[in-house]
């Protein structure tokens, strides 16, 4: 999708002008304070070019799933603390989104400065799409910028409605730096991967990312498969799979792509077997074939990392989404962390790697190799919709590139 971008703007027409942005500070807080700043961070570039050319930049996000009531759990307002820490210019809070408060305080905005609306999900209108939301989002701005591509899967008024309001009124509604660069890489790896291109795809279940298989497999060289979902295309040899989560009903579906797919799909030899999953827990190493039928496979074991790992140093595109095992728990992480590490070292020798957001973001940031990624996704159902090819509403509703500025 080539998008309008804010970055290609006539940077003089910026300053004095109001910006709406849109962006993804749905973040994890604790006791009042930020946990995780890493999409706070991804949106500075945007923000620091509009404050540095002189525009009133006025931020709308979401928080949680207040379900269209005020809920002072997910207010916005640590994020917004957060943000001041983070850039030179003044952040102004205000606990309200489009009534009076906020409209004198978008009115008395300087030139150079950032306001903060509370979460505009405390409105039950955002969820809704609703015009009156959209038109009174618009009201705040002369030019509306999506920088929230993990939010950019949602018609929502702040992602959509708002959108449209400002081209029926011939104002532009631009791609934002962040939401610029997902697109990129998304898009490249899609449609114009180096080659050979390997994707690695984890998690639980099949159900979940069925429709990224289907897009990917004509795309990619090689497809690994890791985490709980390989259970499923175990069953499919006819392997006992013990106590393992494996979804019973996509056991054929399973069965269907080996036969499509041959030797394009890539499977683990090995595996870390428990009895529970939990902490501490009596652990085996076994080849897939050996599990027992009280047994759970919680990971990938040493030959199947060493086996990705191959697969990944011969890449010149990675793509990456879903965990190895249940990482969240230290004794079935090394998959995790082992498919990690090999990302990092296919970066460090010149290939492109792409990390999927949700919990592969989480594991790479957990392990400090994010920096060593060259694109760790802010979108984690956002991720997966683009990988499945289906259009994104918050992104089709923007300005094309050669359009109105």
């Amino acid at each position: 999708m080539s998008k309008a971008n804010i970055d290609a703007v006539d940077t003089g027409a910026l300053r004095g002008r109001r910006v709406l942005v849109r962006v993804d500070y749905n973040v994890p807080i604790e006791d009042g304070r930020v946990t995780d700043d890493t999409r706070i961070r991804a949106t500075l570039p945007t923000l620091t070019f509009l404050v540095e050319h002189g525009a009133r930049v006025v931020l709308v996000s979401h928080l949680g799933r207040p379900k269209g009531q005020r809920n002072d759990d997910m207010s916005i307002a640590p994020a917004a603390a957060r943000l001041e820490e983070l850039v030179d210019v003044p952040v102004r809070f205000v606990p309200d989104i489009v009534g009076a408060d906020a409209k004198a305080a978008v009115e008395s905005l300087a030139s150079g400065s950032i306001l903060v609306l509370e979460n505009v999900r405390f409105l039950p209108g955002e969820e809704k799409n609703d015009r009156e939301l959209s038109e009174a989002l618009a009201s705040f701005a002369d030019i509306y910028v999506n920088d929230a591509f993990g939010s950019a899967h949602r018609a929502h008024a702040s992602t959509c409605g708002v959108a449209e309001v400002m081209k029926e009124a011939g104002r532009p509604a631009l791609a934002g730096m962040l939401m610029k660069k997902e697109l990129r890489f998304l898009g490249d790896a899609l449609d114009n991967p180096e080659r050979p291109f390997v994707a690695i795809l984890g998690g639980a279940k099949i159900s979940g990312k069925i429709d990224v298989i289907e897009n990917l497999l004509p795309r990619v060289d090689h497809l690994l498969i890791g985490g709980a979902m390989a259970n499923t295309f175990f069953r499919a040899l006819g392997l006992e799979t013990g106590t393992s989560l494996v979804e019973a009903d996509r056991v054929e579906m399973a069965h269907m792509l080996l036969e499509r797919a041959g030797e394009k799909i890539v499977l683990p030899v090995d595996c870390v077997v428990a009895g529970e999953a939990k902490a501490g827990a009596r652990t085996w190493l076994l080849a897939r074939d050996e599990v027992p039928p009280e047994g759970s496979i919680l990971d990938i074991g040493p030959k199947s990392i060493a086996t990705f790992r191959d697969f990944v140093e011969r890449s010149r595109t990675v793509l990456w989404n879903g965990p190895m095992g249940l990482f969240e728990i230290d004794d079935f992480a090394e998959g995790t962390l082992g498919v990690a590490r090999a990302v990092a070292e296919a970066t460090a020798k010149g290939a492109t790697t792409i990390v999927g957001g949700g919990d592969t973001a989480a594991a790479v940031e957990s392990a400090g190799l994010a920096d060593r990624m060259s694109h760790v996704s802010t979108g984690g159902g956002a991720s997966l919709e683009f990988l499945e090819g289906r259009t994104l509403p918050g992104v089709a509703i923007l300005d094309d590139e050669g359009g109105s500025q």
